[in-house]
Order: C-alpha cells, then structure tokens, then sequence
C-alpha cells in the first residue's frame, strides 16, 4: 500500500510523529511538505499574527524552539531520510501536476499530517484507498484550528485523537479511528501537543493495519453535535492563562 503524506514544515512536533511512523512505514511512503502557511499569508504575517494573539512571552519561545530544532537538525526531511523515505516539497497540494505527480508513484492512500491547504476533490478522489485526515480532537467536537489550545482554554480535562476519511468540508467525513486520553493538570499547551502528535502515530499505524487488511469500519460525522473554533482572540489567550495554563 503506497502512502503518501502531505504535511507541513513544522520543526518541533511533527518530526516526533514521523519518526515513529516511518520506523514501521518507510518502504512504502512518500512524504511532501506544504508551506506553514494559510490561504495567502506570508511568514512575517504569520509572525505578526502570532505575537499580537500570544504575546512576546510566547512568540521568544517559539522563536528559540525553532532555532534550537534547526541546529540539532531536527525536522520532518531529517526523519526522511533517517528511513530513506522520499521528502519532497509542494507549494499546492491541488495542483494538476502534483496531481499527476501522486499518480505517477501509485498512490493508494493520502494521510493529511497537519497540512495547512483544503483538500479539493480532484485529490481526495485520486487515491483508490481513500485521504485520511488526522485531527487533535475527539471529532465532531473542537472542528477548526488550534483545537489543543481551545480544549485547555475551556478547561477540559479529557481530550483525544480522530482519523477520518474526508470529504469536501472542513473536518468532515467518515470517521474511522479516534482514542481519548486524560488531560494533565497543570500541562502546558507544548507538553499536549508533544503527547498528542505521539498517541495520533500509534493510533494511525494501527489504522493502517486495519485499513490493509480490510477490517477498518467507519461511521458519518454528525456535524450538528459538535463545536467549531477559529483562530483564537487575544481574550482567548487571557482566559486560557486564567485557566493555570501556559504555552511553553
């Protein structure tokens, strides 16, 4: 079963997910790297809008994180070509020709990782298995960005992993995975994010064991049960710190 996973260039935690789903998955994967970007912004819009919601505290955090990874060469191409899995970059994951370039190495099955761009359906159509998507929530609950932020910020003590076959919407289709795990008191958002991207590897490779198989079951998210988040205000961040919480 050929995969191919599209994702993003995130140095801090998507590195620890691929690290251990490629140690069970580097014969028959293909991994490409989106841009970190949404819709058309550009790196110093994405920075601005991160310091303005989470402040300078925050963004020097996530400043030092991102240099710290870089120098000990922690990355998503690194983890690549630890398992000699071929990395690619794609600046849009519709593209005909990205399109064709999926088909050309025989895609079976798409595993969104994080990846910034919406899907359309000339590519969730392309690959004969199905487009999983891999979301930090217990779907249809906390649909949206950044749903490990708004869990702590609304005081949740119990979060979870989703993996559904998507359709044309947002956060919408046919889920086929999803694990809860407790929230820990006092954790910051960086420690649930880091436990998070690992319980979501363990989860996928047994999804993918079921899916080969042919023993993987799934069921229609009901949209009307659950909840949407957007990026978050900077009130947001106010009540996620008055909650006891901190980013790093």
């Amino acid at each position: 079963m050929k995969i191919a996973f599209l994702t993003t260039d995130d140095p801090i935690y998507l590195p620890l997910f691929f690290e251990r789903v490629l140690s069970l998955r580097s014969g028959e994967s293909a991994v490409f790297v989106a841009p970190p970007l949404y819709r058309n912004q550009t790196p110093i819009g994405a920075a601005r809008r991160y310091l303005q919601t989470f402040g300078f505290r925050a963004a020097v955090g996530l400043t030092a994180r991102i240099v710290r990874a870089k120098l000990r060469r922690q990355s998503i191409e690194r983890a690549c070509e630890r398992y000699r899995v071929p990395c690619e970059a794609v600046d849009d994951v519709n593209a005909p020709e990205f399109l064709e370039r999926l088909r050309t190495i025989g895609t079976d099955l798409i595993v969104s990782v994080s990846c910034p761009q919406i899907f359309k359906q000339p590519l969730i159509e392309l690959p004969s298995r199905g487009c999983l998507n891999i979301h930090g929530a217990m779907l249809p609950a906390y649909r949206g960005v950044m749903p490990s932020f708004w869990m702590l910020a609304n005081g949740e003590t119990e979060a979870g992993v989703s993996i559904f076959f998507v359709n044309d919407d947002i956060d919408a289709g046919e889920l086929c995975a999803q694990r809860s795990f407790a929230i820990d008191a006092g954790e910051t958002l960086d420690q649930f994010l880091r436990r998070s991207k690992t319980i979501a590897a363990e989860l996928l490779l047994e999804l993918l064991a079921q899916i080969e198989t042919g023993t993987v079951t799934s069921t229609p998210l009901d949209l009307s049960k659950g909840s949407y988040y957007s990026w978050p205000k900077r009130e947001d961040v106010q009540r996620f710190h008055a909650a006891g919480r901190r980013v790093w």
